[in-house]
């Protein structure tokens, strides 16, 4: 079951999403989105929090106060750092994430340290977990048939997208054609029977009127 939150500091709401536990996060570890970011409170055990980034958003141009959103569930999600004042969050992208088989239950490391960023909460603040828990929703998913169907639209689209691309360069290929033939008179028919007035041109015919 995974529990689903929506942020509404941004335009359109966005969603926030977690496990009920380490065994789900198992899960969520797994069949993740390469558009999620996951969020855990630093060095303390918490909830692994994801946002699922809309489409032009990157982790680099989270917004402030979404990314503020983030960083207070995931603290109101740990139960000591929920307590404390002054905690490290660490987010990186969820394919980012590292699971290894001697690694604990809901337990990840990281491909690449200098990939994770940091953030820092000085205190909890009431309002926007209630806010955020005004939008709470628990749902039984199958994370492997989400993310096939995810999978199927984004290939979809990249086919349709190749195909457009290869639509404006055959009819740029066909205009620079038509242009080439324009341009050294490929199309003139030179053996057309001559005009009235090249046949007169021929036999010395010429009224005085044209000398």
């Amino acid at each position: 079951m995974v529990i689903k939150f929506t942020s509404n500091v941004v335009s359109p709401p966005v969603m926030l999403y977690m496990g009920v536990d380490k065994v789900e996060n198992e899960d969520l570890i797994k069949y993740g989105w390469p558009e999620d970011v996951w969020f855990h409170v630093d060095k303390l055990s918490s909830a692994h929090v994801y946002l699922r980034l809309p489409e032009g958003m990157t982790i680099h141009s989270i917004p402030p106060e979404l990314l503020e959103d983030c960083c207070q569930l995931v603290k109101a999600n740990s139960i000591e750092g929920n307590k404390l004042n002054n905690i490290d969050i660490v987010y990186t992208m969820w394919e980012n994430l590292k699971k290894t088989g001697d690694m604990a239950v809901g337990q990840v490391g990281f491909f690449n340290h200098k990939s994770v960023k940091h953030a820092k909460v000085e205190k909890r603040k009431n309002e926007i977990i209630n806010r955020l828990n005004k939008t709470e929703k628990k749902e039984t998913v199958d994370y492997r048939a989400e993310r096939e169907a995810r999978d199927a639209k984004e290939r979809q689209k990249t086919r349709a997208l190749e195909k457009a691309k290869k639509d404006r360069e055959l009819q740029e290929a066909k205009k620079k054609e038509e242009e080439r033939k324009i341009q050294n008179y490929e199309d003139v028919d030179w053996d057309a029977a001559p005009t009235n007035l090249e046949r007169a041109e021929s036999d010395g015919n010429l009224s005085d009127d044209f000398m």
